[in-house]
């Protein structure tokens, strides 16, 4: 494996986004986003509750940043950010942060999707003096296109979940699958992921048999796996801190029933359509376009439900959409899933989901 010079990195993108902070003319900005924390600083521990922070950065003008946290990770913080330039805030957090801004500048920009309306109204009222603005999406809009760090990593994340998926196939084979619940299926995965070097699920499994392949999100239950029926497998697993996301729909038993094959091919040729057009420019609500045309001249349109596709980072839900109300055109290094599928009540559904990187002349598949 590659190495890098992450530091460096973790620099040149708070460039980047100073940059975009001086076009909004902002003297500092709040980052409260988790994920976007860890891309600009590699400060990550997992905020472990929805109302619970490991901390915050705030990225200034002058380029004398600051990273936010509490005693709890004050070690932590050593390890990778000066201390003279690190705030360890005690109970009052908004009140200690709020203190910090006011001596940075009189325009604060905040992730206001990643703030409370609580913590924000705490951090103006103790800020008085200050201007907190929403500056939403400039993080994000560097995270778009991957760097070769980060494509490594997703490669390395992706091996993981073919690996897996050959387990399933070879297990498939072997008829090991039939007997087993749908939630007994999703915990050998679960294990499987981790046995093999992943540091957790990128999110929760999804494995559906028989009619439950209809619900593109379903929850593993009891249901049985059982021969004569799809079985329907979305799962991803994290690993160098990068996400996976793979579906694959199997028949189980000797012959696929006429409608799943047909399902099938038309799902596939939607994934091959869209791919083809796939390239730097090209509209993203044109290649979901170009996928639901097959479905379209099949007459199955309605039964596809969802987008075609979102991206894939440090996030298993990212910028770029691939959906018809899009407004973006792909660009180089971006990592997108194109996932068609169609969806059966009476009987079930398949999706087929590759996650691909946007080149200069297509896309390859991760």
């Amino acid at each position: 494996m590659q190495s890098f010079d992450m530091p460096a990195i973790y620099g040149a993108r708070r460039e980047k986004l100073r940059q975009s902070m001086a076009r909004k003319n902002l003297d500092a900005l709040l980052i409260s986003n988790d994920k976007n924390r860890f891309y600009l600083s590699g400060f990550e521990l997992h905020d472990p509750q929805f109302d619970e922070s490991a901390g915050r950065l705030i990225i200034t003008r002058d380029g004398k940043d600051w990273l936010a946290t509490d005693s709890r990770y004050k070690e932590a913080a050593k390890k990778l950010w000066p201390e003279d330039r690190t705030l360890i805030y005690g109970g009052d957090v908004a009140r200690d942060i709020a203190a910090l801004l006011q001596k940075l500048g009189a325009r604060i920009g905040i992730e206001a999707r990643a703030t409370s309306l609580y913590f924000g109204a705490c951090l103006q009222n103790e800020g008085r003096g200050i201007s907190l603005e929403p500056a939403d999406g400039l993080v994000e809009e560097l995270r778009r296109i991957k760097e070769p760090c980060e494509i490594a990593a997703l490669e390395h994340s992706f091996l993981l979940n073919h690996k897996l998926m050959h387990w399933v196939e070879n297990e498939i084979a072997a008829g090991h699958m039939g007997g087993s619940a749908e939630q007994d299926l999703s915990w050998q995965i679960e294990k499987f992921f981790r046995e093999n070097g992943a540091q957790d699920l990128a999110f929760a499994n999804i494995v559906a048999t028989g009619r439950n392949a209809a619900q593109p999100h379903a929850v593993p239950g009891t249901d049985v796996i059982s021969s004569g029926a799809p079985l329907l497998i979305d799962v991803g697993c994290r690993a160098m801190d990068y996400c996976s996301d793979q579906t694959r729909t199997f028949w189980i038993g000797e012959k696929p029933a006429p409608v799943f094959a047909r399902t099938l091919a038309l799902v596939r040729e939607a994934q091959e359509n869209a791919m083809k057009i796939m390239r730097p420019g090209v509209p993203c609500a044109k290649v979901y376009a170009q996928a639901l045309e097959v479905f379209k001249n099949a007459g199955v349109e309605k039964a596809f439900n969802h987008g075609l596709g979102h991206g894939v980072g440090l996030q298993t839900h990212e910028e770029p959409s691939l959906s018809p109300r899009s407004t973006q055109a792909l660009e180089a290094g971006m990592t997108v899933t194109v996932e068609p599928g169609l969806y059966f009540p009476d009987w079930g559904g398949v999706r087929w989901e590759y996650t691909v990187l946007v080149e200069e002349n297509g896309v390859r598949i991760l």
